[in-house]
């Protein structure tokens, strides 16, 4: 019989009053300890930290602490429920941060849907943090926030949504290739789903050498013929000339690769019947796929990966960003780069020594993936 993981969520949110409490790294004992931690001792700190504000990165928990930051408006496959509400989620993302990669991370939740709202607060409160995550907010607002963020900020701003996602796409589609024997360059992709993900996978796959690639939204296909799409989606069509018209079926003609950034059941075993020999199809809308691994076989699919865990090939973030931040902060690291994605993602495939059509994603539960994410984001600094 199955686990009701819901009730089995509320009662331990309920019983633990959340996920998350601060602990000290040192004992206060005696009247010398309180003395070192506070008042006098504390006081050479703050002077040395005045002098020089980057002495903060190794003097107090700033080198080390990563703020989540949401203001509840996509929260996983709830939608705009509000920063409350978005809590439970933000508290368990700091949760994995430190428990796959030494990281400490605080859940910070907005009561604003404001652009400039958003950014002023982030910006106001940086000093604390060497690192923001910025979660579940809605494109494509998510774009503007992050790229505002990057201009006044000189600490990594990282988008999970976006870049999270994408890097461990591509990581995952780099071992099915190689699994099917198919060149990135040669196949036809189509992303189903323009919003934060898909848009950041479009790019990473073009960074990743990826050239045929058809995205669509609830209207069917992006191209020019377009006079309805926004900025973000209109940047990202300029990186590719694409001609096509239609729906997300008739977009899977020919296609060598699905990825389904979008609803439950967009498309169904006709569709995957369309795609070519040795199809890869990665199915993620959560809590229900565009299609579930079974049918997709049905129609011909020899490698499927969902978002969920109790199927094989689980698209996961937590195998990215944990390893990602570690690494970042080992080195001080003010910065992140499309270069850098792609440095994490060749580490997670890397991990899976011997790809099959089960296994091309490494476990999320597997430690030593965020490790060997940091070990190659700090030789990328060296």
């Amino acid at each position: 019989m199955s686990k009701n993981y819901s009730e089995l969520s509320v009662a331990l949110h309920a019983r633990y009053q959340g996920k998350m409490e601060i602990k000290s790294v040192t004992p206060i004992e005696t009247l010398d300890d309180l003395s070192t931690v506070y008042t006098p001792g504390v006081a050479e700190p703050c002077r040395i930290i005045a002098k020089d504000k980057e002495r903060s990165f190794d003097l107090t928990w700033r080198g080390r602490t990563v703020a989540v930051v949401s203001d509840g408006s996509a929260v996983l496959g709830l939608g705009n429920i509000g920063p409350e509400a978005a809590m439970p989620v933000m508290e368990g993302k700091c949760l994995l941060f430190k428990e796959f990669g030494g990281v400490d991370a605080l859940p910070i939740c907005l009561d604003t849907q404001d652009v400039d709202e958003i950014v002023e607060t982030v910006v106001r409160m940086a000093p604390s943090f060497g690192g923001i995550n910025l979660e579940d907010i809605s494109a494509p607002r998510c774009f503007e926030i992050e790229a505002k963020l990057k201009e006044k900020l000189n600490i990594p701003i990282f988008h999970d949504d976006q870049h999270g996602t994408a890097i461990v796409v591509v990581a995952a589609m780099k071992n099915a290739l190689k699994v099917v024997g198919k060149k990135i360059e040669d196949v036809k992709i189509v992303i189903s789903g323009a919003g934060a993900a898909g848009i950041a996978i479009a790019k990473l796959i073009m960074t990743a050498g990826g050239k045929n690639i058809v995205m669509t939204d609830s209207k069917g296909i992006i191209g020019s013929h377009r006079e309805d799409l926004n900025s973000a989606k209109k940047e990202v069509l300029s990186e590719f000339t694409l001609d096509e018209k239609g729906d997300i079926h008739s977009a899977m003609n020919d296609a060598d690769i699905f990825i389904g950034v979008s609803k439950s059941g967009i498309i169904d075993r006709t569709d995957i019947e369309k795609m070519n020999t040795d199809a890869i199809v990665f199915a993620m809308a959560n809590p229900t796929p565009e299609i579930f691994p079974d049918e997709a076989k049905a129609g011909g699919a020899r490698i499927v990966a969902t978002g969920r865990s109790d199927f094989a090939n689980q698209v996961n973030n937590v195998v990215a960003f944990p390893g990602l931040f570690a690494g970042l902060f080992a080195v001080q690291a003010r910065t992140i780069t499309p270069e850098i994605f792609m440095i994490v993602a060749d580490a997670i495939a890397e991990t899976v020594v011997d790809p099959n059509e089960e296994n091309i994603i490494p476990s999320p539960l597997n430690k030593l993936v965020a490790e060997n994410v940091k070990n190659k984001v700090i030789q990328f600094f060296k």
